[in-house]
């Protein structure tokens, strides 16, 4: 099996470059024409797809956006699961309604992954909309087991690398993937030896692993942490280039551990290919403004999430100069097709 990581600033000059803009705010604020938003309105109930089952990432995210958006637009919002293929059945689902802006997709970087390993589709031929977060990645294991920290992780595989086995939600080569991967390719291990189980969504492949079924699931630090709160889990790394704050604290860094790398994933919003300028002028508005609440403010401090609003002509560009940099870490370790 195979991993890919975010590029690391070493890694990937341009990337780098646009990553520095949008920490710093160089990017565009999303200004869409007026006249253009007021053109087109939902006028039936609108589905927001969720590319795992209920309890994964996508899941989870659009539950609480939900009870934002609610705010802002005339008609009823609903979310509705379409697991499966590593989130291909939801983009698929979402270009059978072509041109029709009431339905959207929570995608991540596997879009790009997974389409790259030849099983999904290309973001070219949907409507990516708007850029909303970015995350990182946390490694678990059981409250009981004898893998206690990240080092720990790379000793049992450094003696047999078949010798753990891994939850990933939902594709190899994916970000939750990418979180556990990525560090043991950087420790010098064959990760094409890892043995992988994959899971529709992060709630499958927890439960897996507190039923005694697999030993590491890496997930989304927002859903680890709720795990951690619990005390369900034992969170062994953070993919983030410093510690996080809250629950978070006393949880290691990968960096820290011995293994420098930075592995993170993001949210877009995606709708089906043929949306007019109208429709994405008017999710552009819609979602900015939500995003400026104070309740969803609260929501990306409590999960962890990176703000990076981005609107549609500036997702283009950071999805095109991603692509190229993914495909060239997939080409490297085999995993492009």
């Amino acid at each position: 099996m195979k991993a890919v990581t975010v590029p690391v600033p070493s890694r990937s000059p341009r990337f780098s470059a646009l990553a520095a803009l949008i920490a710093f705010g160089a990017l565009p604020t999303i200004v869409p024409g007026t006249a253009a938003a007021q053109a087109w309105k939902p006028d039936k109930p609108i589905e927001l797809i969720a590319t795992n089952a209920p309890g994964g990432g996508s899941d989870r995210i659009l539950r609480i956006f939900v009870k934002v958006l609610g705010n802002y637009v005339p008609t009823p919002v609903s979310v509705v699961n379409k697991p499966g293929g590593g989130g291909s059945v939801a983009y698929n689902y979402l270009n059978q309604h072509p041109g029709d802006g009431h339905y959207l997709v929570m995608g991540s970087r596997a879009i790009l992954t997974n389409h790259i390993a030849g099983h999904g589709p290309s973001y070219t031929t949907l409507t990516p909309v708007l850029h909303l977060f970015k995350e990182y990645i946390s490694v678990t294991v059981k409250p009981v087991s004898p893998i206690r920290t990240g080092k720990d992780l790379v000793n049992f595989m450094k003696r047999d690398p078949t010798a753990v086995s891994f939850g990933i939600a939902t594709s190899v080569g994916g970000p939750n993937h990418q979180g556990a991967a990525v560090p043991l390719k950087a420790a010098g291990i064959d990760i094409k030896k890892m043995k992988n189980v994959i899971f529709p969504s992060g709630g499958a492949a927890s439960t897996a692993m507190l039923g005694g079924h697999i030993d590491v699931v890496p997930i989304s630090v927002a859903f680890g942490a709720s795990l951690l709160r619990n005390k369900q889990v034992r969170m062994i790394a953070v993919t983030s280039p410093t510690r996080l704050p809250g629950v978070l604290a006393d949880v290691p860094t990968w960096k820290e551990q011995g293994s420098d790398i930075e592995v993170s994933t993001w949210r877009i919003f995606v709708g089906p290919k043929g949306m007019t300028p109208a429709q994405i002028a008017y999710w552009e508005q819609v979602v900015q403004r939500a995003t400026q609440a104070d309740e969803w403010k609260k929501e990306l401090a409590e999960n962890f999430w990176q703000h990076r609003l981005m609107g549609h002509a500036e997702t283009l560009k950071f999805l095109a100069l991603d692509h190229e940099d993914a495909k060239a870490f997939l080409t490297e370790i085999g995993l492009a097709r």
